[in-house]
């Protein structure tokens, strides 16, 4: 069972490595997105080990190949900035004339 089972994925990777390899990197694509990148290393660590693996199901390292698929690349997935709420201007005051100068003081008394 485990044999045949081997058998159909060997002849898969043979036949759609190029695509099987697409797949493996746009998976840690979306998963590096969705850990802001928090997890790069570790997600091509991961990348790196299935490749292998799947390269090595026939026991030649010939299938996927080695240099990553093009994709977009992994960046972090970093909100926007803020923007300032829309909050209109203040109210202008009337044009009013400025007030009078006072009358002068009195002189003082004196001494």
């Amino acid at each position: 069972m485990f044999d045949n089972l081997r058998k159909k994925a060997e002849k898969a990777v043979d036949q759609h490595g190029d695509k099987i390899a697409k797949g493996i990197d746009k998976a840690a694509a979306t998963a590096s997105k969705k850990t802001g990148g928090k997890y790069d290393d570790k997600i091509a660590k991961g990348t790196s080990s299935a490749k292998s693996s799947l390269d090595k199901l026939d026991g030649r390292n010939d299938d996927i190949p080695d240099e990553p698929t093009p994709s977009p690349p992994m960046t972090p997935n970093v909100p926007p900035a803020p923007q300032a709420p829309n909050v209109p201007p203040a109210p202008q005051a009337p044009n009013v004339p400025p007030a009078p100068n006072p009358p002068p003081a009195p002189p003082a008394p004196p001494r």
